[in-house]
């Protein structure tokens, strides 16, 4: 699958995960499907890291369920989520496949771990297996 995302929204995301480190910063991603297979970034969400962890998060709830209420208000549908990984590759971690329950979401993960040259990458997991997915940062 492809996967486009606005440059302003990675960054977006990337200042969001510095500004979060030595934890992992997280959040949503919201926007369409379109018709010929890709996805579309609208819009990233950035929720607290309620484990205030560097190996793990756990979205907060209440900015869970206003995130999805904005993706409805505005004609969006959830795509995925979005993590980092301050101190590790831009890839899934074993914790990361586990709890992916959601067969259909795109799982995006920014690595700090170089800190002059960020990661993001896009995978698609299902049953405990993590495939890496096309992304695409527009320069729009």
């Amino acid at each position: 699958m492809r996967i486009t995302i606005r440059k302003e929204d990675y960054e977006k995301m990337l200042s969001h995960a510095l500004m979060q480190r030595p934890n992992e910063a997280c959040g949503l991603i919201a926007g369409i499907d379109r018709e010929d297979g890709a996805r579309e970034i609208a819009f990233v969400y950035l929720l607290t890291n309620t484990d205030a962890s560097n190996e793990h998060f756990t979205l907060d709830p209440k900015e869970q369920l206003a995130a999805v209420k904005d993706m409805r208000a505005n004609g969006w549908k959830p795509l995925g989520n979005w993590h980092s990984h301050p101190e590790s590759p831009s890839r899934p971690s074993e914790e990361d496949k586990r709890l992916a329950y959601d067969s259909s979401a795109s799982y995006l993960i920014l690595s700090l771990m170089e800190e002059d040259s960020p990661v993001l990458n896009a995978f698609h997991v299902e049953n405990g297996e993590a495939r890496k997915e096309e992304l695409e940062i527009l320069e729009v």
